[in-house]
């Protein structure tokens, strides 16, 4: 039933979790509002009890080998399903092989976990904790989200919101004024991220090209002509990001002609994509192109002055993945 498959998925959101702390800076003033000094509060991954053990276990202020404050630490303290998050299981991704075209790279969709943290800020003055607490808090509304590659293999990037769910305060302060005072801030957030099952590998059942070849003409056990027709798949987006210029004017869904900055890069019985959608270039005059709109069941929307103008050609044509919609060019010869 199981298979070996490891994506790194909580890793990366335990590594992502962290980064976002991980440029918390403190500033100190004197008497007349003038910063004396700025320093980066340091971050490390641990429980709480292993940072209060440091501090306990050497509580002269004088010191110098004591762990200063302040100080930040994190962990990763719980995984739980989240059935609110719920998908169709049935449902996959797909991706072609970078180096084999037909070779289609799958997995289903993966399942909804939530990733427990812990946040704790130690600090010998208040005035430092409340400028942590204030460079991090007003992030959180409550959720902030962080993007992350979950699936490198097909290409899966998601966001994954990380909610503030609480904050705990202590003051661990007893014993005499000799005695080490730490202040703890405890923060507690919730990650919800995906997981995913194993990537397969599967031959990609796109046909490339097909040809029909029959015989013209009286009927007879030997024919002396014959009609070959030839049909490929045609791309009806782009896939290389060629830009070919620009609008130099809003077109609304019912234009057919529209006007562009240049057209030295444009020919006419080609198609071009704008914002995803098709058009076939029908004529040129000047600067104006007369375009059939929504060509190949694209949809047809409104387009801003400056929006992107794409080529559209066999280059693209040798793009198309597995699981796209597109066109086929008949050929008669």
């Amino acid at each position: 039933m199981f298979e070996y498959f490891y994506h790194q998925i909580i890793r990366k959101t335990i590594i992502g979790f962290g980064s976002l702390f991980n440029g918390i800076t403190i500033q100190k003033e004197n008497s007349s509002d003038e910063v004396v000094s700025s320093f980066q509060v340091p971050l490390g991954y641990g429980p709480t009890q292993k940072f209060l053990a440091r501090i306990e276990q050497d509580p002269d202020l004088n010191s110098p080998i004591q762990m200063t404050l302040p100080r930040m630490s994190f962990e990763f303290i719980g995984l739980s399903y989240d059935q609110t998050r719920k998908v169709t299981t049935t449902q996959i991704f797909t991706k072609a092989d970078a180096n084999n075209k037909n070779l289609v790279k799958k997995a289903y969709m993966p399942v909804p976990y939530n990733l427990e943290f812990e946040l704790s800020i130690y600090t010998k003055l208040n005035d430092d904790m409340l400028q942590i607490i204030e460079q991090i808090v007003p992030y959180f509304q409550p959720s902030y989200n962080i993007t992350v590659d979950l699936l490198e293999e097909i290409g899966e990037k998601k966001d994954i919101p990380i909610v503030l769910e609480n904050i705990l305060m202590s003051d661990e302060y007893e014993g005499n004024f000799s005695t080490r005072r730490a202040l703890i801030y405890t923060l507690k957030f919730t990650a919800k991220t995906y997981l995913f099952g194993p990537v397969t590998s599967a031959t990609s059942d796109i046909i490339r090209k097909a040809s029909i070849s029959y015989p013209v003409g009286e009927k007879t056990d030997s024919p002396t002509r014959e009609v070959v027709y030839s049909s490929e798949p045609r791309a009806i987006k782009n896939y290389t990001g060629i830009v070919i210029g620009n609008l130099s004017k809003d077109i609304i869904s019912t234009d057919i002609v529209i006007e562009v900055e240049d057209v030295s890069q444009i020919t006419t019985k080609t198609y071009i994509d704008i914002e995803g959608e098709e058009m076939y270039v029908k004529s040129i005059t000047g600067n104006k192109l007369t375009v059939q709109r929504g060509a190949d069941g694209t949809q047809v929307t409104d387009h801003v002055r400056g929006t992107e103008i794409k080529s559209i050609t066999s280059s693209d044509n040798e793009l198309i993945e597995f699981g796209d919609d597109f066109g086929f060019s008949g050929i008669t010869f």
